[in-house]
């Protein structure tokens, strides 16, 4: 027979630690599936520079701040260990190991069947994230390179680079990040980027750039907020429309709302670009024996590609209910106002995704305990 529970929920990294901390102060009876073998584990499988580039101060998951002694924007060391405190603290114990095969309706309940558990429970919450499976293209031609490919996941430093010609492909966040430390690590450094991108610094005037965004979008419509922008990062990081890096038609907010993709947060990918020590290509259009054809018919040799091509959800290989749409673009996170399944860490925001989730998981944990209490009247 099933094991019973109140909650489902399905991950343990930030979002499902999070809502497990909120179930635990509404005294709901839960269970959460994780199918690696620690809280947080894509943090464990980041780049080692990576760190936070929204501030601390509205990073911390709900009820429990990050010590004093971090820094403003906390590397990923310290974001693993507030982590494990943060499961600690509120006795989360994920059964570790357990992959969701299956999530589908039984009567008016959920039935989730994973690698050896089923659990029936009243409410699911879908936490599995983002960053679930990375996306690798496929390119003409990669089959034949004769050097290194890797997805971003598996970059680790620049050490195995250095002294090599390496092509990023992608520039997001981690894609822009990646080839600024092949830069300092030695590596010849070059991007390939197909679309425009917005960059935005990690501060402008000493200001971080969330509390600007924050503020600016409070304060002005998100078209003049868009009309305005350029030209105050023009200010910031100059053009470099010069260098092959163009905006992208759509403004910030408006490319935000459309399509949850936020700007590349520079923290010194900008100025290897000025300098002429990281290039930009154009898309690539097919991936040679020693390198790589782009967009135009221009070519260059390269030792090494990175694909930074970003990373896409799973749910929909274990969500078994055809009638739950995709997590919607908005703070609420159940599906209608009688739904019993939630989706928390799905929305991108200028605000930050840590803020969002911990918002998100509060919402969640509230709207079960009003259903729970309604239910006892």
């Amino acid at each position: 027979m099933p094991e019973r529970t109140d909650v489902a929920v399905i991950g343990a990294g930030p979002a499902g630690l999070a809502v497990g901390a909120c179930l635990r102060k509404i005294g709901a009876d839960f269970i959460i599936l994780e199918r690696a073998g620690k809280v947080a584990s894509s943090w464990h499988r980041h780049y080692e520079r990576l760190r936070l580039h929204t501030v601390k101060q509205l990073s911390a998951l709900p009820y429990v701040r990050f010590p004093a002694a971090y820094p403003r924007y906390v590397p990923r060391h310290l974001m693993i260990e507030y982590f494990d405190r943060y499961a600690a603290n509120f006795d989360l114990q994920p059964r570790f190991g357990e992959t969701v095969r299956s999530v589908r309706r039984d009567g008016d309940d959920w039935l989730v069947e994973a690698t050896s558990s089923s659990i029936r429970a009243s409410y699911v919450v879908v936490a599995s994230g983002f960053n679930a499976e990375p996306v690798m293209p496929s390119v003409a031609g990669m089959e034949r390179f004769a050097g290194k490919v890797i997805h971003s996941v598996e970059y680790v430093n620049a050490e195995p680079f250095a002294g090599h010609s390496v092509l990023v492909i992608g520039m997001g966040n981690t894609g822009a990040e990646i080839a600024l430390d092949l830069s300092e690590g030695g590596a010849r450094t070059t991007i390939s980027v197909r679309n425009g991108v917005h960059i935005v610094p990690r501060d402008l005037l000493g200001i971080p750039i969330q509390i600007v965004a924050m503020l600016a979008t409070k304060a002005l419509p998100s078209a003049a907020n868009d009309t305005l922008f350029p030209r105050i990062l023009d200010f910031a990081l100059g053009d470099l429309s010069k260098h092959g890096v163009k905006r992208p038609a759509e403004g910030i907010l408006q490319r935000v709302a459309s399509s949850a993709r936020i700007p590349v947060i520079d923290v010194g990918t900008v100025r290897k670009i000025s300098e002429g020590a990281i290039k930009i290509a154009p898309g690539i259009s097919e991936i040679t024996d020693d390198g790589a054809i782009f967009s135009g018919g221009s070519k260059d040799k390269f030792d090494a590609i990175i694909f930074a091509t970003g990373y896409r959800a799973d749910y929909r290989s274990f969500l078994q209910a055809d009638d739950v749409a995709a997590p919607a673009d908005r703070l609420s996170v159940s599906q209608s106002p009688n739904s019993t399944i939630y989706f928390v860490g799905f929305k991108n925001s200028v605000s930050g995704l840590l803020r969002q989730i911990s918002r998100e998981a509060v919402l969640v944990a509230n709207d079960i305990a009003r259903r729970r209490n309604e239910l006892l009247r």
